[in-house]
């Protein structure tokens, strides 16, 4: 199964992504935290290059919370300043908020040496369903940016006042022009980053399978209420869609039913708190 994703307007998106940072202070940058390197998109490096920058390792609530915590370690060791974040988590606002504020404190400085109260813009950027606008309406508190499951709901700039002197810009998501590494994006598409049209989305969820067989076995043993996986990929597919019901009129398996809620219920996390990369061992 290759995977294949650059359609025409993340080119578009880049241009505006480009025009739009002579406005801001800062950039926040999202990824996901069950997959930090798979979900960076190494183009923002040299996009972002001139601006500040807080990287947060969204939907933490649905990774393996010591991988998240080492991988805060291994930024924090490199310089770069990341936190998690989950927009179903109580805290984390407010340490969301001060880093960004801090980022922007040698901007707030100069301005403030000139006689001006400077409003401090930042902008949230990320891959396709990162969670950029759920991370803006978590800080805001209301739904004040359009947000959705699913790849590409945000389509132009929105700007989204926190406070009289803070402004976010959720902003739509942006993938690489070409990806070698299709383990990568096979992980992307496990995460639901690339939409699910360009996917084959039954062998996405045996490959799904295969990954989970391997790292977290009794978990999706206990979903698929199976009893035993160690069974050609197809096979354990058809025995989850008996033991789950996953079944069509007249009693026939329903198979691309099956892959789709199976890769749906491992993105919302249903499967437990499971990270798909760790950081590398230090030498």
């Amino acid at each position: 199964m290759t995977i294949q994703w650059y359609p025409g307007h993340m080119a578009k998106t880049r241009r505006m992504l480009a025009e739009q940072l002579k406005a801001v202070d800062v950039v926040v940058l999202l990824v996901d935290a069950r997959a930090p390197l798979a979900s960076s998109n190494p183009d923002f490096d040299e996009l972002f290059a001139q601006k500040p920058r807080v990287l947060v390792l969204n939907k933490a609530d649905l990774a393996d919370p010591p991988i998240t915590r080492a991988w805060v370690d291994r930024f924090t060791a490199l310089g770069i300043n990341a936190l998690p974040f989950s927009a179903g988590a109580q805290k984390g606002v407010k340490p969301a908020v001060d880093a960004v504020t801090a980022a922007a404190a040698p901007v707030v400085e100069r301005a403030r040496a000139r006689g001006i109260k400077k409003v401090v813009r930042a902008m949230v950027a990320g891959i396709p369903n990162v969670g950029k606008s759920t991370f803006i309406n978590r800080l805001k508190g209301s739904a004040a940016a359009k947000a959705g499951d699913t790849p590409g709901v945000t389509r132009g700039r929105q700007w989204i006042r926190l406070s009289p002197y803070l402004e976010f810009l959720d902003t739509p998501g942006m993938l690489w022009p070409k990806l070698e590494d299709q383990d990568a994006a096979r992980v992307l598409a496990f995460l639901g980053a690339i939409r699910s049209e360009v996917t084959d989305e039954y062998a996405l969820a045996k490959a799904l399978v295969r990954v989970l067989r391997h790292e977290r076995p009794q978990a999706l043993r206990e979903r698929l209420k199976l009893e035993r996986l160690d069974a050609d990929d197809d096979i354990v597919m058809e025995e989850a869609c008996k033991a789950r019901g996953w079944l069509m009129q007249g009693g026939g398996m329903d198979l691309m039913r099956g892959a789709q809620l199976l890769l749906d219920e491992f993105r919302a996390g249903k499967m437990g708190r499971i990270s798909l990369e760790a950081p590398p061992q230090a030498p």
